[in-house]
């Protein structure tokens, strides 16, 4: 029963640490999609996917100007960097 605590602890604990951030601006303050999007590629970045994430914030994957490969979580509002993966 010890072990099976345990267990369920280093889940809940390595799922939270897999988590981005949390945005909680309402989505009428929401950037649009194609705007936040053009801002991204005018500053080099090449995006190969675009959602929201859980945490209901922009999240891209793709490659910065550099060409390194970047997961990058954004405020919806105003394009804020709010963490960096890599």
């Amino acid at each position: 029963m010890k072990s099976i605590a345990i267990a369920s602890l280093l889940v809940a604990m390595s799922s939270a640490a897999l988590a981005g951030p949390t945005c909680t601006v309402p989505q009428a303050k929401w950037m649009k999609e194609a705007d936040f999007k053009k801002g991204l590629e005018a500053q080099g970045y090449q995006i190969k996917t675009f959602k929201v994430s859980k945490g209901q914030c922009y999240e891209i994957y793709g490659f910065d100007k550099t060409g390194k490969k970047v997961e990058i979580y954004f405020d919806p509002s105003n394009a804020k960097v709010l963490e960096v993966k890599a």
